[in-house]
Parts: structure tokens; C-alpha cells; sequence
């Protein structure tokens, strides 16, 4: 069965309102089959793994299914740890996010029980905990499953691995025998056959089990940084491997036009490409990308389908996929027709897991490392300059520019003196910086990164100012070059942004009663957040 557009789905308006605003283009293998069956009231077992989209595949007709009126519990999702409780959770949430009156918590060991029971008592409709943690307000009586309609076993082999059968079986025993059960499940062993003989009624059984894909033989990395931070991260990746074509990844397609929109705010020609497009403006990216007039672009794993460039250096996966099989997708577009090529990926937190279940499905191993520093960019770039510089004297062809340096030479300038101040010129210093002094500008106290400090400015969104807006005055202004500022964090009414500590006091005194799109501005360091 081929993948569905959510639209054909029959979700509500809501729904496909909050899954519009997420960005995603079509619905997982997995979606597209479980969630007709879930609808039509059927119990069904659902073998996938994690990163094949599962959690939306019975979140979204649960969440259609649920009468917000009622304020009773009417649904549980049992899932093996508090990680993927909460993970559950939080999809769930960003999902109803146009469902009023949807209450959904979830509850597991290791936070206060005393919290838990309050939220209980404001009322519940959706309960998402680990088997221990259910059984503990059962015994409590701070939670009553009479009432409820649809029960989920999330990655069910996993909770029967981890000892929870007797758990297990005693939750489905005290909810209505009329319930619809839904089993989820990477493998189905005889237990698991066991549990739906005895408590599941003629369920569908859906099999959605991962292609055998070959990995490429391509250089995999990934990097832990921040949200805030990944755009920075990017930047200093790109000039430093100074790739040919890089092929950035995200996983939305709001997320696609923003870091566009950021990376042509630094100077970098870049191009988006994802479903919202007509195929005439996809076509006319992708020509841009195949004869270099853009050397990055933005792409989501749907539009960047039959993608077939060969000469693609770097692959970075902005976002960690959700579809394990879309990370072996993304990276093969690069080490195409024998050369070598580099694939790298942004982790945030809970990403590790993700990534830990993308390795063992790959069957391959992506090391971790460090973002290169401002000073290892620079070096790159002097290192590349210097190799441009001897590639143009073995050519030749320096008669008339030796001339002008020979008299130059004869105002007793040395030749070191004056190929160093061309070199300088070149890599577009203006001139030396002098260091702050700590009284002047304690760098540490503006919260910044390492080598970064953080100022602040008092217009916002309220006052349509946009990244590429900030880094254009910051940069026209200054001669500090675009690529060098950090993260920009756009509030209603102020804006935070990061530059390097070296540039902090004259990008102060430089832009201090300046204007921003025609705004007249204040700008002084930031306080520690």
C-alpha cells in the first residue's frame, strides 16, 4: 500500500490543522494503514519499529475518538519507559493542539505521585504511563478504568521483556471487555501472540517492517548542540569543509523556509525545496542546485524524492529523521560515483535515542564530534586562500603586480609586511580589534556561548524584524563578516543575538543609536539568562 496524504485520511479539521502547522507532507506507511482500521472501531496489532511513525498512527484517530465533553478517563497508552511516556505525550499534545477541552497526561515513576494525583482529579481524558507507575494509582484509586473505550500497548515485546506481562494483564482486566485494544510492536514472539489471543477481539494485523537498505560508504558524524545553536553549528560546518554542494535535511516544511530564510541572512546561497511548492518551482531550485548557481539546499524527504545529483559532498540532517529508513535515504545522496562523502547530524537531548535506533537499524556507526571552532574556520580559510595563492603564482602571468609591489617595497615596506596585509585585507578584517577590557564588557556575565557574547535589542517581531534583518544592519554596519554571528533569538519586543566576543564592543559602539530597518535601535550586552 503506497503512502497517503493525511487529507485522505478522514481526520478532522483540527487535526490536520495542528499536522499542517508540524509541517509534515504525507502520512508513514504505518499511518496510512493502521488509521482506517483504528477508525472503523477494530482492534488491531501493528508491527513496526520505532521511527516508522507509530505514535501518530494511533494518537491521531484517538484523539478524534475522544469526547472532550466528558472529563472521565477514556483512553491509556501503556509504554515500557518514562522516556517514551513523555515522548508519547508531548506528540500528543502538539497533535490536539486545536482540540479544546483535550486533557492528556502522562504518568510515570520518578516524578511525585502527589502531582500526578492532582492532575488526575482536575480530570483526564488520555492517560499515557508505564504499567508500574498505572498499577501504583490503581492500588491508589486515583485512577479508575471503567470508562474507558480504547487501550494501547506501546512497543508491547519491550514491556513483556521488562517483566510487565502480570501488569499488563491486570490493567486490561480491569478496563470494559467492550474496549477497542490496539498492540504495537517491533517483533511479535509467542508471548505477544499469547496476549492478543487472550485479550484482543479478530484484530488486523499490519506488518510495516524496514527494507533491507545498504548503508553508503559515506563518513557519518553527529553533534550534539542546542536548538538555538544549530543554525551557528551549520554555518561553521559549511565553512569549514567548504563543500561543493551540502544537502541539508529538516523534517518540516515550515522548518525548511525558516533555516532557508537564516542562511540567506548570512550570506550563504542557499534555496528551499518541499511539497508546498508547484513542480515548476521545484524544478527551477533544482536546476539552481545541479549547475552550482546554490550550493546548499533545504529539503524535506518527500520533495527531495528522485533528488539525483552527483556531485552532493555533505549531507546534514538538520533534524534527526523519524523514519529510520529516511536517514539512510538522506545520507545516500552523497559518496555517489566514487567519491567520498560526508554525512552529519544535529542531536538535541532525547535525539541520542533516535539515532541509537537508526545505528542498529543500519547497521552502521556515526561517531560523535565536536563543532569546529571560529578559530579552526578561520585557519580553513587562510589554509584555502594560501593554496589559491600558490596555485596563481605557479600560472604566472604577475608582471604588472610585482611592479606595484617593488614600489611599495621601496618605501621600505617589507614583501612579508605587505603579503600579510593583503592577507588581511582578504579574510576582511578592518583593521586590529582591540580587546575589551573585563570592566568594559565582561563577556561571561551576557550568557553567551563559549567565545560568544550575547546582546541585546529592543525591537521585535512586534516591529517585523526578521534574522536576515539583524544580521544585514550587524554586518553592513560593522564589516563584521555575516557568517560570523551566532544565534538570534526574535521576541515580540526585543531580540537577543551572539557575536564573537572579539567583535562585542565594536559591534556596540558601532550600532549604538543606530537603526534597523528604519527603526532606531538600542543595543547593549545581555544579562546572564
Amino acid at each position: 500500500m503506497s503512502q497517503m496524504k493525511f487529507e485522505e485520511l478522514n481526520l478532522s479539521k483540527e487535526l490536520l490543522r495542528a499536522i499542517n502547522d508540524m509541517g509534515f507532507e504525507e502520512a508513514t506507511p504505518i499511518q496510512s494503514q493502521a488509521i482506517p482500521y483504528i477508525y472503523e472501531g477494530r482492534d488491531v496489532i501493528g508491527q513496526a519499529q520505532t521511527g516508522t511513525g507509530k505514535t501518530a498512527a494511533f494518537g491521531l484517530p484517538i484523539l478524534d475518538m475522544i469526547d472532550t465533553d466528558d472529563k472521565n478517563q477514556q483512553a491509556i497508552i501503556l509504554c515500557p519507559t518514562r522516556e517514551l511516556a513523555i515522548q508519547v505525550a508531548e506528540e500528543l499534545k502538539a497533535l490536539s493542539k486545536y482540540k479544546e477541552g483535550m486533557k492528556i497526561l502522562p504518568v510515570y515513576g520518578g516524578q511525585p505521585i502527589e502531582r500526578q494525583i492532582h492532575a488526575l482529579k482536575r480530570g483526564v481524558q488520555i492517560i499515557i504511563g508505564t504499567p508500574g507507575r498505572v498499577m501504583d494509582h490503581m492500588r491508589r484509586h486515583t485512577l479508575k478504568l471503567q470508562n474507558t473505550k480504547i487501550v494501547v500497548l506501546d512497543e508491547a515485546d519491550e514491556m513483556l521483556d521488562m517483566g510487565f506481562r502480570e501488569d499488563i494483564e491486570k490493567i486490561l482486566e480491569d478496563t470494559p471487555k467492550a474496549r477497542q485494544t490496539l498492540m504495537f510492536s517491533a517483533t511479535i514472539p509467542k508471548p505477544i501472540l499469547e496476549l492478543a489471543e487472550r485479550y484482543l477481539n479478530n484484530p488486523q494485523l499490519i506488518k510495516v517492517v524496514h527494507k533491507e537498505l545498504t548503508v553508503p560508504s559515506v563518513e557519518q558524524y553527529y553533534f550534539e548542540v542546542k536548538e538555538r545553536d544549530k543554525v551557528e553549528a551549520l554555518s561553521r560546518l559549511i565553512d569549514f569543509y567548504n563543500p561543493n554542494l551540502a544537502l541539508v535535511f529538516c523534517n518540516t516544511k515550515k522548518r525548511v523556509d525558516e533555516l532557508m530564510e537564516q542562511l540567506q541572512a548570512r550570506g550563504y546561497s542557499a534555496d528551499g525545496l518541499h511539497g508546498d511548492m508547484s513542480q515548476s518551482q521545484r524544478d527551477r531550485v533544482m536546476t539552481k542546485f545541479k549547475n552550482g548557481t546554490i550550493d546548499i539546499l533545504v529539503a524535506t524527504d518527500v520533495a527531495a524524492r528522485g533528488l539525483d545529483v552527483d556531485d552532493v559532498d555533505v549531507v546534514v540532517n538538520f533534524d534527526v529523521p523519524q523514519n529510520d529508513e529516511y536517514y539512510v535515504h538522506r545520507i545516500g545522496r552523497t559518496g555517489r560515483a566514487g567519491r567520498s562523502g560526508k554525512a552529519f547530524t544535529f542531536v538535541i537531548g532525547r535525539d541520542i535515542y533516535k539515532l541509537k535506533d537508526i545505528q542498529r537499524y543500519a547497521n552502521t556507526k556515526i561517531l560523535r564530534r565536536e563543532i569546529p571552532s571560529l578559530l579552526d574556520v578561520e585557519e580553513t580559510r587562510i589554509n584555502l586562500l594560501l593554496e589559491k595563492v600558490k596555485q596563481v603564482v605557479d600560472d604566472g602571468g604577475l608582471g604588472k603586480y610585482n611592479q606595484w609591489i617593488e614600489r611599495l617595497m621601496e618605501e621600505e615596506y617589507t614583501s612579508l609586511d605587505l603579503a600579510a596585509a593583503l592577507l588581511k585585507i582578504v579574510l576582511g578584517k578592518d583593521g586590529e580589534q582591540e580587546q575589551p577590557e573585563s570592566s568594559e564588557l565582561d563577556i561571561e556575565s551576557t550568557g553567551g556561548d563559549s567565545g560568544m557574547a550575547r546582546l541585546f535589542i529592543n525591537i521585535g517581531r512586534n516591529q517585523k524584524i526578521r534574522a536576515k534583518d539583524i544580521v544585514g544592519a550587524i554586518a553592513g554596519e560593522t564589516g563584521m563578516p555575516g557568517k560570523l554571528i551566532g544565534s538570534i533569538d526574535i521576541y515580540d519586543k526585543f531580540t537577543f543575538v551572539e557575536v564573537p566576543a572579539e567583535y562585542a564592543v565594536d559591534v556596540l559602539n558601532t550600532m549604538k543609536n543606530n537603526q534597523i530597518k528604519g527603526k532606531k535601535i538600542n543595543i547593549e550586552p545581555a544579562n546572564k539568562k
